[in-house]
């Protein structure tokens, strides 16, 4: 049993839960990626223990993934290659550091370069379009009103949204406390606009929708249950359509349309690293790219010469 693959499998996943707090969604990739290596293992190498993995099973692993096509009937792209690689780096770390192998072999292993697809944003036109569309005399609209302006003023993620709760809106100070991935915590401006709409929502609304079970969660569903995060996709494509909006819109295009928005209003990129929760620089400097698009824009239309 000691060093059976899928009892340290599961003493990964329990270290991910416990010591690293990483969120749900984290933790089933990381457990989905796991389960491929792991039945490739036994099915194709017959191999059953973390000890009789080398670099050479590891590589014939990696080939066999890019020869094979996912469920959606794709072959397996460099980025999700990447994610196979950076998942099993991370589960023999863990092993290496808890002496259950004495070499770790898949330290040596580069990461392929995956090319960054820049995130679909809304103009500040396309974006105020949007916001304009609910309904605020209607106790559900006046809700997704509060909600969609809260997450492009402050950048939210969609998990972070559907948990926010009232204690953690600061209105005279003019900010929100925020739990992020790996229950990060942070302080995160919020507007002026939307606070008005969230003291609406919470005075003329709220008290429509909550039950003894809401709790202090602030946006509620009509169950007056916390918002799912379908249900905060199902709000916001209402309005998106109403909105004549033609562009690919998810909740993340709030969030990456706040970003771009700052970094053109002259935002400093460290700035914006805090205020997004990006524990790296580089995930938040895909928006400089966004904005250099956005700058050669300018200057084919303005420039004489151009």
């Amino acid at each position: 049993m000691t060093g059976d693959l899928e009892f340290h499998k599961q003493l990964f996943l329990n270290f991910l839960i416990v010591e690293k707090s990483l969120s749900e969604n984290t933790i089933f990739s990381y457990k989905k990626d796991l389960e491929r290596f792991i039945d490739y293992l036994k099915d194709v190498k017959k191999i059953f223990q973390v000890n009789e993995v080398n670099e050479n099973t590891i590589n014939q692993f990696l080939l066999h993934l890019r020869s094979k096509i996912s469920k959606d009937g794709k072959n397996y792209s460099d980025k999700s290659i990447a994610r196979f690689i950076s998942s099993l780096k991370s589960f023999f770390k863990y092993l290496e550091s808890e002496n259950v192998v004495s070499v770790n072999p898949i330290a040596d292993l580069e990461t392929p370069k995956t090319s960054r697809n820049l995130p679909e944003v809304l103009t500040i036109e396309e974006t105020e379009l949007l916001l304009s569309k609910p309904d605020i005399n209607n106790k559900l609209e006046l809700r997704d009103k509060a909600l969609l302006e809260t997450m492009y003023a402050s950048g939210l993620r969609v998990s972070e949204a559907s948990n926010l709760e009232s204690g953690n809106i600061f209105f005279d100070e003019g900010y929100l406390r925020v739990l992020g991935k790996g229950s990060k915590e942070r302080i995160v401006p919020v507007g002026n606009v939307a606070l008005k709409f969230i003291i609406k929502y919470i005075n003329e609304s709220r008290p429509l929708l909550q039950n003894s079970k809401s709790g202090n969660v602030l946006f509620l569903n009509f169950r007056g249950g916390k918002l799912s995060r379908m249900g905060i996709l199902n709000i916001l494509n209402k309005y998106v359509n109403l909105a004549g909006i033609k562009k690919n819109v998810h909740p993340h295009t709030l969030r990456h349309s706040f970003a771009t928005h700052l970094l053109k209003g002259g935002a400093d990129i460290r700035i914006i690293q805090e205020m997004l929760g990006h524990s790296d620089i580089s995930t938040t400097q895909i928006y400089t790219h966004i904005d250099r698009d956005y700058l050669i824009e300018v200057h084919k239309s303005f420039h004489p010469r151009a």
